[in-house]
């Protein structure tokens, strides 16, 4: 049966803005011909690891792949085990860089300069929606990394879906997060081709660097952020540009940092809820309701193990690994991941809002709750943590906690660090917190 096809992207003319960057916008015509000189260009191999730093030749990168036939492989880390793993299962990948191979073991290949400036209109290329376009991973922090493969189609709407719930047409969007994770994915790429938005080309970090990148795209403008970027950009009083909204994913959101977000940019704060075996699947306004509504024709279904996603832009039918609520066919509340949950000595809470009240704690920059390694039946189980707080004491960090939560939860150890050892998608590995009990500044029982 022959597939539907989507265009390559539903900009709408020749020169509609695709992305931004330091020179400048980047029109339709101006994308499809860097997209056709790279596609030319691609050395032999069917699977590309596209780690291009710039956004655009990110953008230009997937769409190349997909334009010649190619599968695009977005890893949720680039360890030399993954990377081992990788070539073990698709012995033709090949990297596509713009600078450095970061030490890399694959062949690489040089993003070029841009195209000549195209003489004509362009056509866009059509795409069978069936097309598998993309492999994504888990995490597999449970275990071995695990495939999802994504489909033309589903990516399309998935964008779609995006777009029209966040109004995000003809805006310029300003992303702290990869393009090569799942949400800077499917927030600033995959809707700057379909849902007629436009990517800024950096990833700022620091607050200057995104006050500055907000100010070198016109309004509307959005920010795509996450609840460490956002809250690291409040603490440090930057002046920033009028945004129209933001965007906050990868992690739970407290109700203060959103009403904060809010009240200092003066824009509305969306929320993003999905998986990377899911994909986005709803959203929320976090000042104005707990309850999540479901993106497009995505739907949720209880069954005896949990809830699982099907339709619309889900691939399959999905198990979710969160605790969920129904509140109507639309609408859901999360209660947190199953593996978060804690109970100790009889009582129950999440990791989620331990970290919340973490944060909350006046003096906290940073902070995360853990469960440590599993110990022997006959040990009882202690929560750890580490933070970020250079104007508290153990004791006085832990007397500010009393208040807030049980004291059956309060951690042993309580690590002080500098920093968290957190990856470009402000996630933190477990492993990397686990290291962290070992240094000698670890807190005493």
């Amino acid at each position: 049966m022959r597939h539907p096809t989507y265009p390559l992207t539903d900009q709408p003319a020749p020169d509609s803005i695709i992305a931004w960057q330091a020179s400048g916008p980047v029109t339709r015509n101006r994308f499809l011909a860097d997209v056709a000189q790279l596609a030319g260009r691609l050395p032999p191999g069917g699977h590309v690891l596209n780690i291009c730093q710039s956004r655009y030749h990110f953008l230009v990168g997937f769409a190349a792949a997909i334009v010649s036939g190619r599968i695009s492989l977005l890893p949720s880390t680039l360890t030399p085990d993954t990377i081992r793993r990788l070539k073990a299962d698709t012995p033709d990948l090949f990297c596509l860089h713009d600078g450095n191979l970061d030490d890399i073991d694959l062949p690489g290949f040089a993003y070029p300069d841009a195209a000549p400036a195209p003489e004509h209109d362009l056509p866009v290329p059509e795409i069978p929606s069936g097309r598998i376009v993309a492999h994504v991973f888990t995490s597999g922090s449970t275990g071995t990394a695990l495939t999802h493969r994504k489909t033309w189609g589903g990516l399309v709407i998935n964008a779609l879906s995006e777009a029209e719930r966040l109004g995000a047409r003809g805006h310029a969007l300003v992303g702290t997060v990869p393009p090569q994770h799942m949400y800077g994915f499917e927030s600033t790429v995959l809707i700057s081709l379909h849902g007629g938005a436009a990517a800024w080309a950096g990833r700022p970090f620091y607050p200057a660097d995104i006050a500055d990148a907000l100010a070198a795209v016109p309004a509307p403008r959005a920010l795509i952020t996450t609840p460490f970027h956002l809250r690291t950009l409040l603490d440090a009083g930057q002046a920033l540009p009028p945004v129209d909204f933001l965007l906050s994913a990868t992690a739970p959101l407290s109700e203060e940092l959103a009403a904060r977000a809010e009240a200092v940019c003066g824009a509305p704060l969306l929320e993003i809820y999905g998986s990377t075996e899911t994909g986005q699947i709803a959203s929320r306004r976090s000042t104005a309701t707990r309850a999540w509504e479901l993106l497009g024709e995505v739907r949720l279904r209880a069954t005896d193990s949990g809830h699982v996603a099907e339709g619309g832009h889900v691939e399959g039918i999905v198990p979710i690994n969160d605790v969920i609520e129904d509140v109507d066919a639309r609408h859901f509340l999360l209660h947190g991941r199953n593996a978060d949950l804690v109970n100790i000595a009889g009582k129950r809470t999440s990791l989620a809002f331990l970290n919340q009240q973490l944060l909350a704690v006046p003096g906290v920059q940073d902070g995360v709750f853990f469960m440590p390694e599993a110990e022997p039946d006959d040990h009882a189980t202690r929560l750890c943590a580490c933070v970020v707080a250079p104007g508290h004491t153990r004791q006085s960090l832990l007397q500010a906690l009393r208040s807030r939560i049980d004291a059956a939860f309060l951690p042993r150890p309580l690590v002080f660090v500098e920093r968290l050892p957190r990856n470009e998608a402000s996630k933190l590995p477990r492993a990397s917190l686990l290291a962290l009990l070992n240094t000698p500044d670890k807190a005493a029982e």
